[in-house]
């Protein structure tokens, strides 16, 4: 499973709603354990160790989290197994999402985290329906 876009995925997330708010769906399924260079800590505390820092990130960016929690029952459908944690976050505009996820602060830092600790992501891009 894939933690990172490919170019085709950022070329149709920059296709959608410009100048209008996003928010983006995180469906993320964490490592049993990450490696013992990262402290052997579970895969679930790595990442709220970088969920933590990147939430200060992203409200200092005029974005904002709406909710974060975990998946403990799928009440309709199949397939939801594989997501262990849900958090959706509002962005300005897609360019604002981008400039942030592309920041080379994030990177450099507190990005080990993230990548420590997960074993895969979904990450959906939605615009507020026409009323």
């Amino acid at each position: 499973m894939s933690t990172y876009p490919i170019p085709e995925q950022i070329k149709e997330f920059l296709s959608g709603t410009q100048d209008h708010p996003v928010v983006m769906l995180n469906l993320l399924r964490f490592k049993t354990r990450v490696d013992a260079s990262h402290g052997g800590e579970s895969g679930e505390q790595a990442h709220m160790r970088y969920g933590r820092e990147m939430r200060d990130l992203v409200e200092s960016h005029d974005g904002r989290f709406i909710w974060a929690g975990r998946v403990d029952s799928q009440l309709i459908g199949g397939g939801g197994e594989g997501f262990q944690f849900v958090s959706p976050m509002e962005y300005p505009s897609r360019q604002a999402f981008l400039k942030l996820a592309c920041d080379p602060h994030i990177a450099q830092t507190i990005g080990k985290h993230r990548d420590a600790g997960l074993a895969s992501q979904w990450l959906f891009a939605m615009t507020e329906a026409a009323q």
